[in-house]
């Protein structure tokens, strides 16, 4: 059991990096397949361990049926008495005749009688067994309550960055649009009716920073184009009209359409920075990056300085 837990936790550091590895190779367009596949492997994985550990606490127990009778058969006895008559004299009238004949005693042994008792050693194992399979369950499902909590690990260590760094977090709702939601906190409203006019007067900030991300890749399709994998197009009319997720290259739409620079402070500590590409960035927003605390997936809060 310890060998099997053992292996199980391997198998899921093990795929844990593989999943790490796959969302952050992921692009805009592959991202929510990766994750389904991610939860696929996950799923599955659980499933045959969890499979493996009943087999092992249920075992099959094959009985050879012949030797449990040879343990439990029970032998009976019966005594049997010889008696030899030999040169009886006056068994019959002026006779000296020799007998010899072989009788047996009356009253044979009972069969419930002469049974002995024997301990039986298959019964004695089962529960030797039973009992140690008790225990390892009890150690296996110990171990798996002190298992880390992705969630609260990663909340805590992204507390201890913002605290090192000097950050306040503003939350945002996990919509689908939180990145830019993200985003338009930490812009003056004139800044965001600025930069586009193809939002009605009652958009909100999240939608106005969508159009500006949008309209900026589509007049500089060179530098974007060559890392979509459908048409621009197409790419472009999910960023204004729908919940699409945004990530790196929206970023970068948005950093260099408002000239600011983006940090991105993810639980790990690393800062990840977006520049503008001017020599005048007017101001440098912050963004925390989430993988495993929200119910959606990644996602992004607000961050400010302390005051």
């Amino acid at each position: 059991m310890e060998e099997l837990q053992a292996r199980h936790r391997k198998e899921q550091r093990d795929l844990q990096s593989r999943i790490t590895q796959k969302k952050k190779n992921a692009s805009k367009k592959t991202r929510k397949g990766v994750n389904d596949e991610c939860d696929a492997l996950q799923q599955e994985l659980l499933e045959r361990q969890q499979a493996e550990l009943t087999t092992l606490s249920q075992p099959t127990i094959v009985e050879d049926v012949h030797a449990l009778h040879l343990h439990d058969r029970e032998a009976e006895t019966e005594e049997v008495g010889l008696s030899v008559i030999t040169n009886e004299k006056g068994i019959g009238a002026g006779t000296n005749e020799e007998v010899s004949r072989v009788a047996p005693i009356a009253n044979p042994v009972s069969s419930t009688q002469g049974r002995l008792k024997k301990p039986n050693r298959q019964k004695a194992r089962l529960a030797r067994r039973a009992a140690d399979q008790e225990a390892q369950a009890a150690k296996a499902a110990e171990e798996a309550a002190n298992l880390p909590n992705l969630r609260e690990k990663e909340l805590g260590a992204m507390k201890e960055h913002l605290k090192r760094i000097g950050l306040t977090e503003i939350t945002i709702r996990p919509d689908g649009h939180c990145m830019y939601s993200a985003v338009a906190t930490q812009l003056q409203d004139a800044r965001l009716q600025s930069t586009t006019s193809d939002h009605g007067p009652s958009a909100k900030p999240y939608q106005m920073v969508r159009t500006t991300a949008a309209d900026f890749i589509s007049s500089h399709p060179d530098d974007f184009a060559a890392f979509l994998e459908e048409p621009l197009d197409v790419y472009v009319a999910k960023i204004k009209d729908t919940a699409e997720w945004g990530g790196q290259l929206e970023l970068q739409a948005v950093a260099r359409a408002y000239n600011v620079d983006i940090n991105v402070l993810q639980a790990d500590g690393r800062v990840e920075k977006i520049e503008s590409g001017s020599n005048s960035s007017e101001d440098t927003l912050w963004l925390a990056y989430y993988r495993h605390s929200y119910s959606l997936g990644e996602h992004y809060n607000a961050l400010q300085k302390i005051n």
